[in-house]
Formats: C-alpha cells, sequence, structure tokens
C-alpha cells in the first residue's frame, strides 16, 4: 500500500465513507471464498492422505505416497504457474506482502495454492487466501470507480477479511496492518479502517450471528492446554532462549531457501519444482524412519502443533526440527506458493517442546513463546505475533503472555542484529517481510 494512498488529505470525506462500506461489504464474499477454498484443500487433503492409503490397502501412508504426492503437486503448480498469468501468486520467500491480485490472476494462485498446500508442501494458506481476498476486493472496485490510492485500500480490505480465517478472527489482521504500515503514523488509521471493518464482517461468517451458528472455525487451535497461572524466573529464560532459537533457525531456514532459489535460474522452474517436491517426501520420509511422523513433517504445520507439544521424546522432537525446518526451506525455495507463517509457528513449539521436556516447564507456556517467536522471528512483527499467541493459548494461558512478549523481542533483536551484520542479503530477505498485505511494503 503506498504511504499516500489513504491521507486524508488525498480522499474526501464521501469518497472515504464509500470506501468504509464497501469494506463491510467486501468482507463477506471475501470471507466465503477463503472458507471455500480452505475446505476444499482439507477435503483433497483427506482423499488423497488418508483415502487414497486405505484404498491401496495401508492403514497410513506408505513411503511411495509420502514422495510422490509432493512431487505431483509440484507438477501442479508448474501448470499454474506455467499455463495461467499470474505466476501462482506471491513468492513466499517476499514475506506476506503483495501487491493487489487482479481477478485473472484468480485461477493460477488457487491452483498453485492447492498443489502446495494439499499435496504436502510445508507452507500455510494465508498468502493464498491475502491474494484471494484481495481480488474478491478489486472485483467490487467498479461499485466506486476508484483510483490508484483508493484500489489499493479495496483490495487490503478483502486481504483481511479472507485471512481472519486462519488468524481468529479481526483483532490479528489489524494489529498486523497497524503495525506494518506504522511509518504512516496517525495517518495509516484512514487507511486501515475499511480492511479492519472487511475483517470483523467477513469473520461473521464463521463466529455465526443471531440464532445462526456460522462455519466451521478454520483457526489454528490447540486443545486441551492447562491453565498456566505463574510466572517464574526459569520461564522467562526459557522464553528468551526459545526466541533466539527461532531466530537463529528462520535465518537459516530462509537463506537455505535462497539457496535454493538460486537454483532456477540453471534449472529453470518446472526442474526446481519438481525436484523440490521429491526433496520434500524423502525428508518427510527420512524422518519417519528416525522415529517421527512423516504427516508432522509435510504441510504448514498448523495441525500438527497440537500434537508436537505432547510429545515426550527429544530426539523425536530434533529429528522433527531438522526435517521441518529443511522441508520449509526447500519448500520456500523451490517455487511452490504459498505463506511462510504457518510452518514458522510450528518450528517455534517445537523448540519450546525440548523445554517441556527437558525442564517441564508448562506446555501453555511453550504454545505461547513457540508461536510468538516463530511468527516474530519470520514476520518481523512482534505486536502481532504476541496477540496471536495469546489469542492460540486464550483465557487459560493470558499469564504466559509476559514470557512471550520476551520471548517475541528476542527474535526480533536476533533478526534485526543479523540484517545490520549482512544488509545485502538481509534486506532482499527481508523485502516486504512487514508489508501490509494486499500492498506494497509502508
Amino acid at each position: 500500500m503506498n504511504p499516500s494512498a489513504g491521507s486524508d488529505q488525498d480522499i474526501s470525506g464521501p469518497a472515504y465513507l464509500r470506501l468504509v462500506l464497501l469494506g463491510a461489504l467486501i468482507g463477506i464474499p471475501a470471507a466465503l471464498v477463503a472458507a471455500g477454498f480452505l475446505a476444499f484443500v482439507h477435503w483433497l487433503e483427506d482423499r488423497l492422505w488418508h483415502d487414497l492409503p486405505d484404498l491401496l490397502g495401508y492403514s497410513s501412508p506408505p513411503w511411495f505416497l509420502v514422495i510422490a504426492l509432493p512431487a505431483l503437486g509440484a507438477c501442479t503448480v508448474v501448470a499454474a504457474r506455467h499455463f495461467l498469468p499470474g505466476d501462482g501468486g506471491h513468492p513466499p520467500l517476499e514475506g506476506l506482502g503483495g501487491k493487489p491480485t487482479p481477478v485473472s490472476y484468480g485461477p493460477s494462485v488457487a491452483l498453485a495454492a492447492i498443489g502446495t498446500l494439499a499435496f504436502g508442501a510445508v507452507l500455510g494458506p494465508e498468502a493464498p487466501l491475502i491474494a484471494l481476498g484481495s481480488l474478491v476486493g478489486l472485483a467490487f472496485a467498479p461499485l466506486v470507480r476508484p483510483g490508484p490510492k483508493e484500489e489499493a485500500v479495496i483490495g487490503t480490505a478483502g486481504s483481511f477479511s479472507a485471512i481472519s480465517a486462519v488468524f481468529g478472527g479481526p483483532l490479528v489482521a489489524g494489529v498486523l496492518l497497524l503495525e506494518a504500515s506504522v511509518g504512516l503514523g496517525a495517518a495509516a488509521i484512514p487507511v486501515l479502517l475499511p480492511g479492519l471493518v472487511a475483517a470483523a464482517v467477513g469473520y461473521l461468517i464463521f463466529v455465526g450471528l443471531g440464532d445462526w451458528g456460522g462455519l466451521h472455525e478454520t483457526a489454528l487451535a490447540v486443545p486441551g492446554l492447562p491453565a498456566y497461572d505463574g510466572t517464574s524466573v526459569e520461564d522467562l529464560l526459557v522464553a528468551l532462549a526459545v526466541g533466539i532459537a527461532a531466530a537463529i533457525v528462520i535465518i537459516f531456514v530462509r537463506r537455505l531457501g535462497y539457496g535454493v532459489d538460486a537454483f532456477r535460474p540453471r534449472l529453470g522452474m518446472p526442474a526446481l519444482l519438481i525436484a523440490g517436491g521429491l526433496a520434500v517426501g524423502l525428508l518427510a520420509e527420512l524422518a519417519d524412519v528416525l522415529g517421527a511422523d512423516s504427516q508432522d513433517v509435510l504441510f504448514s504445520g498448523q495441525s500438527s502443533v497440537p500434537v508436537v507439544i505432547t510429545e515426550d521424546s527429544v530426539w523425536v522432537v530434533l529429528v522433527l526440527i531438522a526435517a521441518k525446518a529443511l522441508a520449509y526451506s526447500v519448500s520456500l525455495g523451490c517455487g511452490f506458493r504459498g505463506g511462510p507463517v504457518f510452518p514458522a509457528v510450528f518450528l517455534g513449539v517445537a523448540l519450546a517442546t525440548l523445554a517441556v521436556i527437558i525442564f517441564d516447564v508448562s506446555p501453555t507456556l511453550a504454545v505461547a513463546v513457540g508461536t510468538a517467536a516463530g511468527v516474530a522471528a519470520m514476520t518481523r512483527l512482534v505486536f502481532a505475533s504476541v496477540l496471536f499467541a495469546a489469542l492460540l493459548v486464550g483465557r487459560d494461558g493470558l499469564d504466559a503472555i509476559p514470557a512471550a512478549v520476551l520471548a517475541a523481542v528476542a527474535a526480533w533483536l536476533i533478526m534485526a542484529a543479523v540484517e545490520r551484520l549482512s544488509p545485502t542479503q538481509a534486506g532482499a530477505e527481508g523485502t516486504e517481510a512487514g508489508a501490509p498485505p494486499g500492498g506494497s511494503k509502508a
């Protein structure tokens, strides 16, 4: 989003009111598109990873499917990027931000995301949802005949309605947008208001209204966490350690991802993508041989967080961290299309799980500090990271939030220090990491 796009001087009172009302109008269809997309991805994932093994006579995915399905998904992404306009959407190495997505790019974005998410690549749904929500907003833009600045605001409104589904409502979406646009100062409020309204109205699709119960909740949830009702010095030290460790792992992931991407001019996009899909499958199968579950290595990690936090073997957790980080790097760099946030959440929580096993800290604390550290390290957004962690652990985990703040700040400081020490590469890696979805970096 252009910093001058939403200033009071640029958009008149009646025109701005129309933008706010249009944001409310966009919220519902953008949320419905997000819900439909997520439902289809989950349906296809069940067919591929549960029904297909059953049909072949296996109780769990056999080794050849674990290796072949990510490669088959890579072929799907190649088709989306090669034959359809839009190159499959925003490259995940460039973070969450991106330009408003034209409606004509919709099929490419959706197909590439399906080939990534349902077939096991290690990326999340947030970036495709941002793009799909943005194109819904632009589809409604002719109602107000906007200029370029108003069009950016409308595209952002659709994006935030769509991603409110996976980030637990409009709070995280709004804070994420506000923090990413902090350079605008007070001028950010009129820019962000239509997006916040769209996210709030769109989330009603999931929580319901009146006697209507809404659609199935799609946000990340960790059931069965015990109440956390006290913070110790040990817990705060664990939070700092997890923040530092998460930043180091994410630095490794991003740099290896850029190293994988460097092979693209030599191999070409199709060959690199298919090789990347095979590598992801092989890493998952290797982890399975070493004692972990291949399904916890594959995918975004969104559904595996409740599994890893209950793991009681240090060896298994270390195998998961190593295999997930490597598969995450390959997925980021080889050309898959998805979001970078949820795998970082999994890695942060997995690192914190080591403290649960070794030092017997609360799993609720581990989820809070791991989530905050992982998200802050990947996005460079501290406030949104802490808020997301707070919503994730719920009311019983509110006392863990001070530790989550320390974890997020520690991760942010490490990332900032690395950027200062290596400004060229870090600058490239951080491109649009903190950009408001639907627009350029604020």
